[in-house]
């Protein structure tokens, strides 16, 4: 792998960074004639990093919810995301969502996948209930790896009015991440959806989080052709493949949302 190109995607101003979403975050509530922003906390990076964002900007104007499914869902990271409200002093709800994912089950025919892509999509309704009643804007947690991968359920975690940090790799969020204080086992911890038992990110991929952004660097930033991108981003071409395809075949899951 291109340790130059992997250390230019990295070495960014996060300062800088950090006040063009946090100056954006109010902007929009105040475009958008919203009282507010309504987050999913997870307890992985990407949503604590948006609920750090948050907490310097919007605190008072904040509401986190936290949907573990207790099937599904390890203690740990229901723990982390409450380590983290409790930090922070965001105001928040905790909601088992294993009890709903069971009702949907009884009725429809049974598959893993779509059982668990079912999960992200209950969640989306619940932060879209909780906006409604409350005058909020519902805030995305993908970041531009897993964004332009398609690494996420349509109309699931897909689904928001406003996408914090679709603008930085996920090699970026760990290095935003770290500026903003956030406690290091979240840091480095392994990302995972959770939609299934022993749900990782990076296995169910294929490929590691710095060659995906590589490859994406090369792709989005460089705009390289593909034969190109074998060559700069010195990854095997079966892993370049890949992550092409899968940037070219998502195409139609990365709908109309508003990018900060």
């Amino acid at each position: 792998m291109n340790q130059d190109i992997l250390q230019k995607i990295k070495n960014q101003d996060y300062n800088s960074i950090s006040n063009r979403i946090q100056n954006g975050l109010k902007q929009k509530i105040e475009e958008g004639n919203a009282k507010g922003v309504i987050l999913g906390l997870s307890g992985g990076i990407d949503s604590a990093v948006i609920a750090y964002l948050c907490n310097n900007a919007v605190k008072d104007k904040t509401l986190t919810i936290i949907m573990p499914d207790s099937k599904v869902s390890p203690e740990s990271e229901t723990s982390d995301a409450i380590k983290i409200v409790d930090k922070l002093g965001l105001d928040y709800k905790l909601l088992d969502i294993n009890s709903i994912h069971k009702e949907f089950n009884m009725v429809l025919e049974p598959e893993d996948r779509a059982l668990g892509n079912l999960r992200a999509r209950i969640r989306m309704n619940i932060l879209y209930y909780y906006a409604n009643l409350k005058n909020l804007m519902v805030l995305g947690s993908s970041d531009k790896s897993e964004f332009n991968i398609g690494y996420f359920t349509k109309f699931g975690d897909g689904a928001a009015d406003l996408l914090p940090i679709v603008s930085l790799y996920k090699t970026q969020v760990r290095e935003i991440a770290k500026h903003l204080e956030i406690d290091e086992n979240i840091i480095l911890k392994k990302s995972s959806p959770h939609l299934w038992p022993n749900h990782e990110a990076e296995h169910e991929i294929g490929v590691e989080y710095e060659e995906i952004d590589v490859i994406l660097y090369c792709i989005l930033e460089l705009k390289l052709p593909i034969d190109e991108v074998i060559k700069v981003s010195e990854i095997n071409e079966e892993k370049v493949q890949k992550i092409y395809q899968l940037y070219k075949k998502s195409k139609h899951k990365r709908i109309t949302s508003e990018i900060l």
